[in-house]
């Protein structure tokens, strides 16, 4: 949250004095970013290896573009009971007891194998014709479910799935209209650090045990560390002031939110959702291709060989190592150049990176391999850079009593419509990973067009 005077450099927008920033927040605020960051911490050591995890227990293609579609359905559906709950309960009893549930999660993973497996029957669907052509037969093959895993992730995203609107309420508050994108890259550090050391701790672990026995170790320690960000949470943070949640009252509400969008919003909504359905077609299947399509390890001085799923937390980690150096200065960049080229920025990295990622590696040396995957991830931590512009591009236009409303009603659409796209993209990797990572790209290159030719400036976001 942006704290300093309008006579501060844009130098001075680094992560350095991102962090003198967060550490001058008022206390609830201060209290909930840690939250946020050991909630992160956990869940980012965890969630990107899930999918590998599923393969243990025989899971395929398809299972893992469920998994991911579970996780859409709950980013869209978690947020409204969430703020209902909070609201019979109050923000520090609903924040604790979605701590606890997500700390459940982390358990629930780690002893996974005792709730089984569920079996399906291979199907065949058709045939079928259309007019004079034949479609089909369609077979469907046997899938594995580990009930687990999916019962694991209910419960694991149910605290960060609480304070979405709140929070760009919050920094919009706070914050004048041009310092929006800086606010927003403050709040993103503190959760990005996370993202940061997270897969790093996974990673080492993972070097000095298997997958199997390393992973358990890491949910080990993410239930550990979820557990102790609920209890600091619950002992101090005052909410005595608070009304979070109270934005998310009811569905009707919702609607009438929907049609009064500021107009800034339908081409950004637009451009956004396909954006974000051809990455959620592949963002499941990124440890996958890593691990067991290109087989890429690397050897580091000192560290020594690092195996496939141990340079994945490396690469998470470079990843995010540039977007913590690159969020702050872009946003500053962006009261100069204005938020939409900036958000067209993120989008497209967004956009071509399945399909860098699935064609590049191959076509170089083996000996190259390695370089050109991190390079690859370094270039993937560009989207975040976005990531501060395009929340104040959403809120930025809504009035100042209604950050979270507008939010909500946004994120709620987008992230409805993006549910199927982990599902679809499971469907495309069991034919070929080529396949689900180029269509993934296409359809993302197609939102940031649509957003360049149709998608409007926040003027107000601009430094006179």
């Amino acid at each position: 949250m942006a704290t300093g005077t309008e006579s501060e450099t844009d130098a001075e927008s680094g992560v350095r004095s991102v962090l003198r920033q967060v550490v001058s927040f008022e206390r609830d605020v201060l209290v909930l970013s840690l939250a946020m960051f050991a909630f992160s911490l956990a869940f980012q050591m965890t969630s990107r290896y899930v999918p590998e995890y599923l393969r243990l227990f025989g899971a395929g293609p398809v299972v893992i573009g469920l998994f991911g579609t579970l996780g859409n359905v709950v980013s869209f559906a978690y947020p409204y009971p969430g703020g209902a709950l909070s609201d019979r309960l109050g923000s520090r009893r609903a924040l604790t007891l979605f701590g606890l549930l997500s700390t459940l999660g982390f358990v629930v993973w780690l002893f996974a194998d005792l709730f089984g497996v569920v079996t399906t029957a291979p199907v065949t669907l058709g045939p079928y014709t259309l007019g004079s052509a034949a479609l089909g037969p369609y077979a469907l093959p046997e899938l594995t479910l580990p009930v687990g895993i999916f019962l694991g992730l209910l419960l694991a995203q149910c605290w960060k799935s609480f304070g979405l609107g709140a929070t760009f309420a919050v920094v919009k508050q706070a914050t004048t209209p041009e310092r929006l994108a800086t606010g927003f890259a403050s709040t993103e550090t503190v959760r990005r650090f996370a993202f940061l050391l997270g897969p790093l701790f996974a990673a080492a672990v993972l070097a000095a045990y298997s997958f199997e026995d390393g992973f358990r170790v890491v949910l080990a320690v993410a239930a550990t560390v979820s557990l102790v960000g609920t209890v600091a949470q619950h002992v101090l943070y005052d909410a005595s002031e608070d009304t979070l949640g109270k934005s998310f009252a009811g569905v009707g509400g919702v609607v009438t939110d929907l049609r009064s969008l500021p107009s800034e919003l339908p081409p950004l909504l637009v451009g956004d959702t396909l954006v974000r359905f051809g990455n959620g077609m592949v963002y499941t299947f990124v440890v996958v291709v890593v691990v067991e399509f290109l087989e890429v390890g690397v050897t580091l001085p000192v560290v020594g060989r690092l195996g496939p799923a141990a340079f994945f937390g490396v690469l998470l980690a470079v990843e995010m190592a540039v977007a913590l150096l690159t969020m702050a200065p872009v946003a500053a960049l962006s009261r100069r150049v204005g938020l939409k080229p900036v958000v067209a920025l993120g989008f497209a990295v967004y956009a071509v990176f399945p399909v860098l990622l699935v064609s590049v590696p191959t076509a170089v040396p083996a000996s190259a391999e390695a370089a050109v995957v991190t390079l690859l991830f370094a270039f993937s931590g560009l989207r975040f850079a976005g990531l501060p512009a395009h929340k104040a591009l959403v809120v930025g236009p809504a009035e100042t009593d209604a950050g979270g409303r507008v939010t909500g009603s946004y994120y709620l659409v987008r992230n409805l419509l993006v549910v199927p796209s982990a599902a679809l993209g499971g469907v495309l990797y069991a034919v070929s990973p080529e396949l689900s990572f180029t269509v993934a790209s296409a359809v993302g290159l197609l939102g940031v067009v649509l957003f360049l030719v149709f998608g409007e400036e926040f003027e107000d976001a601009i430094a006179a």
